[in-house]
């Protein structure tokens, strides 16, 4: 078993609070040191209540079942001799209603666009199946209730 940290804080640093005119902004801070800004998406709460330049829940949670998926994937293709030169990701999470009424992080579409060098490339099916394993192997998308939708294209670079 492995255990991970972060420490969340927020100040109100005099806002009234009760009214909710409140800042969003807070910190992460994660167990290797690093601290970064976070705050609640400006689709949630009006703008003036949050910082845009920095990370919003709901794209960290994107980005953590697309980097996971991303990780697992590489090693899968390692692991079977394909040589992966780049990948690239734009993935999208859905923040909607749920069948209970509740928002939710309903959807995660992952659109990875692998390129492969072309002597060291799987065939369509293989490429397939790497990502219906990483998939499988994801442990954040295992610990998830939302649906997550593999759009996957393959790409191949003349051998270097």
């Amino acid at each position: 078993m492995a255990g991970y940290r972060a420490t969340v804080e927020w100040k109100r640093l005099g806002a009234k609070f009760i009214d909710q005119k409140y800042q969003r902004v807070h910190t992460w801070t994660f167990e290797n040191g690093l601290t970064m800004k976070a705050a609640a998406s400006h689709h949630i709460v009006p703008e003036s209540y949050t910082d845009l330049s920095v990370i919003d829940p709901e794209e960290a949670f994107t980005a953590s079942v697309a980097s996971c998926h991303m990780l697992w994937f590489l090693s899968l293709a390692a692991g079977k001799g394909f040589l992966v030169n780049e990948y690239l990701d734009h993935s999208e999470g859905i923040l909607e209603k749920n069948s209970e009424g509740n928002l939710a992080m309903t959807r995660i579409i992952i659109r990875p666009v692998v390129i492969f060098d072309a002597d060291r490339a799987p065939n369509e099916t293989d490429f397939i199946e790497l990502h219906e394993k990483a998939h499988k192997k994801c442990f954040i998308a295992n610990s998830i209730k939302s649906e997550i939708l593999i759009k996957p294209k393959m790409k191949t670079d003349p051998a270097l």
